[in-house]
């Protein structure tokens, strides 16, 4: 049906077509569908081994929950609509539905970035000032930057969900895998150029602001990791690493996507497609298993839980050993 048949008055729901014309679509449904259930299993494990062991609320780990919090709802925006089109074959989301899952997914992309940022300073000072770390990062800092990152995210975000919400929309038709800003105003009657500024420059920060500043202080890590003892240097480097590899699965993807756009490489639909999934669900899937096997306070909880060993608290462990002596 031709554009001008719609009128913004009938546009009450969105039909996804990003799938429709790959092959295997139940395969790809169930792989998301198993990278979405660990995604949640993995994050909730974390959260709950962390927010049930007292000795473990400290500033780092308040952090990682924060992630693992973000994780969760980012890969849900996305990973329940492509799910619902590939599995249940159900293709059509309502417009409210849509706005609110752009919001959502807007949110959590932005919200990630800062909670990276936020992991970069902590490692930061932990390593270049280690006698006044616990004096200047503390829980009750930490939890004040948080909410002060998901304040920011939250107020621009609004902005760009209610620029969505408020174009003319005459096709009902997304040729996305989910709902996401870009997808909804290029199915809207308009010139959709003009809408595309405020997004770029929002994303343009954590790739030219953020990122830049996060290996600079990586950097000063690695400088300072060489002046550290064998055995101190050996468990930052396990820290770093780990922060590492979590960095790099957020922000490679976007970089990848920038840098073939920025050579002349046309990506075509299923590119774009593909590059979204990676994004959204390759992150949040990484994380919890990077933080389970390489933090040593979370592996020991979990070895603990699963060979049912009985968690003893410090305090008690202490009485005991005086007792006893």
């Amino acid at each position: 049906m031709a554009k001008e048949n719609y009128t913004v008055n009938n546009v009450d729901s969105f039909i996804i077509t990003g799938f429709d014309h790959l092959p295997n679509q139940k395969l790809l449904g169930f792989l998301i569908l198993i990278a979405y259930m660990l995604i949640l299993l993995g994050n909730s494990i974390n959260l709950c081994i962390i927010l049930t062991d007292r000795h473990l609320h400290k500033p780092m780990y308040i952090l990682i929950c924060n992630l693992a919090v973000v994780d969760i709802m980012y890969s849900s925006t996305c990973s329940t609509t492509m799910i619902s089109v590939l599995l249940a074959e159900i293709k059509t989301v309502s417009y409210y539905s849509c706005i609110s899952r752009v919001f959502l997914y807007s949110l959590g992309d932005f919200t990630v970035c800062m909670a990276l940022t936020l992991m970069a300073i902590d490692r930061l000072v932990a390593i270049r000032l280690p006698l006044r770390y616990h004096s200047i990062v503390t829980n009750s800092r930490t939890c004040g930057f948080i909410i002060l990152t998901w304040l920011i995210a939250i107020s621009l975000m609004v902005v760009v969900t209610l620029m969505a919400d408020n174009v003319p929309y005459c096709q009902p038709v997304i040729r996305y895998v989910f709902c996401e800003y870009s997808a909804m105003i290029r199915a809207a009657c308009i010139n959709p150029e003009p809408y595309f500024f405020i997004p770029a420059m929002l994303s343009l920060w954590p790739l030219c602001g953020q990122f830049p500043f996060i290996l600079c202080t990586y950097a000063v890590l690695a400088y300072s990791v060489t002046k550290l003892s064998n055995s101190s240097r050996k468990q930052m480097t396990n820290t770093c690493l780990s922060h590492l590899v979590v960095l790099l699965s957020f922000y490679l993807p976007k970089l990848v996507s920038i840098l073939l756009t920025r050579i002349g490489v046309v990506l075509n639909l299923t590119e774009r497609n593909a590059i979204f999934i990676i994004a959204s669900l390759i992150p949040p899937l990484i994380n919890p298993t990077v933080y389970c096997i390489r933090t040593k306070e979370i592996r020991k909880r979990l070895a603990d839980i699963f060979l049912h060993k009985k968690i003893v608290p410090t305090h008690l462990k202490s009485i005991s050993i005086a007792l006893s002596s």
